[in-house]
């Protein structure tokens, strides 16, 4: 690695909207620079895990160095291909950081979309070079003149810039690679300096240890090497160091402006935190900034199915999340399902992924409760915080045919499903994207489900005052659908404060007490009659209503259904 110099090495990104084509694109550049051969299976070479296969998505930002060979000079270019969802939006900005410049692709038929500005501003923040790709010119319907003026209007990137291709078909792809060289600048980086590493992504290996990717400022790092950790201050050995093209390579050596893996015995996934700052023992240096750490906007409890397997289950979402440090972990426990975890997602997607990744990876099933969102109420002669629905905050026009509206909403309006409800409205073709806004004052209420006039607890839910109603009935209708009949009548409520909103009853079970008589007087027959009517009037006063956890879990997952 040491015939590549400062001056020969670009670090660059590919960021994008979702299916815009940056994987494809990736796609193409491998084969252009000879990390794969040029086979009809070359399809998201860079997206291993099996959700993004089956989802065809990307989730975890992916590293590949190429070597590319440009007026008899052999450059290394380091590529890192990226999410486009909204909800891995902090696999981008951590990509970011060990990047100089990045590629802008945009779909030369749908034009500028909610991803695209967003990510546009995460590389201005960082100021990066901006090299606008224009794909998919191939498409019967693509209007690629119309995407050169919105980048132009939008981002004020001269319209001579753009680079038109098609990554599926390799038109023009060549003339990317020349752009990188000539437009994003070398690392600025001293090689002579004692060694810096950031860790800006880590995996784990079950017989190796943690893998951690490394973007090197300064200096050097070798097999051998003794390097310490700036966040825990443990000393490691460095067992292996190498290049990903895009499969891991070993090299004897990773120099200043590089970016690679390394493998340094940790076992403990605690010890790879992603930001840390690696550097040679007995040569301290000052850390790296890190990354700003990601706010969570959905909430979810997890549960082990058997509370027997709960330590392999811990152990999973340990190793998780040092794949994916965005997810916030806090012990919980619950009387219906057990310990637990309340986990903070960046959305109902990453969720998803996060569920499934555990599912596939580690053979771990779960119960994942309803999502929440973290409310702060101010609580005052029993009123709570008054309602403020959406309020329009600004409105541009990019061209004739599209406006960017910017709303404050309650952030429980829109995490179950609004998304869907605007693709609906829209036919498709409206994108949206949202940050956190802080605090505002609602209307919210606490309703508790009763049964028989007991509160349980678990069921305890906070709502908008508007919704209390509809919301109280669903989950008093799955209650009734799900719980056991007992010998006793058992009333379903749900109640705000001590005002009871909606009511369902299960019925009892009824023996036939008049099967023995045969004719007879009929007191006889009222005197039985009347003896089982006290006796279940006594049970409903002492029975204990056993709920089973399938009935929570079934109105805890379907609360989002109303």
């Amino acid at each position: 690695m040491s015939r590549f110099s400062v001056e020969n090495t670009r670090n660059f990104s590919i960021i994008a909207h979702v299916d815009h084509g940056k994987s494809t694109l990736a796609d193409r550049l491998l084969e252009l620079t000879g990390a794969i051969d040029k086979t009809k299976n070359n399809k998201q070479v860079l997206d291993k895990l099996q959700v993004e296969r089956e989802r065809g998505i990307t989730v975890k930002a992916q590293t590949a160095s190429l070597f590319y060979n440009c007026e008899g000079k052999q450059y290394l270019l380091n590529l890192i291909d990226t999410p486009g969802h909204v909800d891995f939006s902090y696999e981008v900005s951590r990509s970011l950081s060990a990047c100089q410049g990045v590629l802008l692709v945009v779909d030369a038929n749908e034009g500028i979309q909610a991803q695209t500005v967003a990510n546009f501003f995460l590389a201005f923040e960082a100021q990066l070079s901006v090299i606008p790709v224009i794909n998919k010119i191939d498409l019967k319907n693509a209007d690629p003149e119309r995407v050169e003026k919105q980048i132009e209007k939008v981002f004020d990137i001269p319209r001579n810039e753009c680079i038109k291709i098609s990554a599926k078909l390799g038109t023009n792809v060549e003339r990317v690679l020349q752009a990188v060289i000539e437009r994003i600048p070398p690392p600025k980086v001293h090689r002579k300096n004692s060694l810096k590493a950031l860790v800006f992504d880590s995996t784990f290996d079950q017989y190796r240890g943690v893998i951690a990717n490394v973007a090197l400022f300064d200096g050097m790092v070798s097999k051998g090497d003794k390097i310490v950790s700036a966040h825990t201050k443990k000393t490691y050995e460095v067992n292996e160091v190498g290049v990903l093209n895009p499969n891991e390579q070993p090299t004897h050596k990773l120099y200043a402006g590089q970016v690679g893996y390394l493998i340094a015995g940790m076992k403990d996934v605690t010890e790879a935190q992603i930001g840390d700052t690696l550097y040679l023992h007995k040569q301290p240096v000052e850390p790296l900034p890190g990354f700003k750490s990601a706010k969570p906007m959905v909430f979810a409890g997890m549960y082990p199915i058997d509370q027997s397997e709960y330590n392999n289950l811990k152990s999973a979402v340990e190793k998780l999340t040092i794949n994916d440090s965005s997810v916030t972990v806090h012990r919980d426990s619950s009387l219906a399902l057990g310990a637990g975890w309340r986990l903070g997602f960046l959305g109902l997607l990453h969720m998803e992924v996060f569920n499934q990744r555990l599912e596939q990876e580690y053979n771990a099933s779960v119960i994942l409760t309803t999502p929440t969102v973290p409310y702060k109420a101010v609580l005052s002669s029993a009123k709570l915080i008054k309602a403020r629905r959406a309020v329009q905050k600004n409105m541009m026009y990019i061209d004739q045919n599209r406006v960017m509206l910017k709303y404050l909403f309650p952030l429980n309006e829109i995490v179950v499903d609004f998304y869907d409800s605007l693709k609906s409205l829209s036919s498709g073709y409206a994108s949206f994207d949202y940050e956190d806004a802080g605090y505002q004052t609602a209307e919210l209420v606490k309703m508790d489900i009763l049964l028989n006039g007991n509160i349980v607890e678990e069921l305890v839910t906070i709502v908008h005052k508007d919704k209390a109603h509809s919301v109280g009935k669903v989950i008093c209708e799955r209650l009734k659908d799900s719980l056991p009949r007992q010998l006793f009548e058992i009333a379903i409520q749900a109640a705000i404060g001590s005002k009871i909103i909606a009511r369902e009853t299960v019925k009892a079970y009824r023996k036939n007490v008049l099967a023995k008589c045969y004719g007879g007087d009929i007191t006889r027959k009222m005197k039985l009659l009347k003896r089982q009517a006290e006796g279940k009037k006594k049970l409903r006063k002492i029975g204990n209503i056993e709920v089973p956890k399938d009935a929570f879990i079934k109105v805890l997952r379907t609360q989002s259904d109303k």
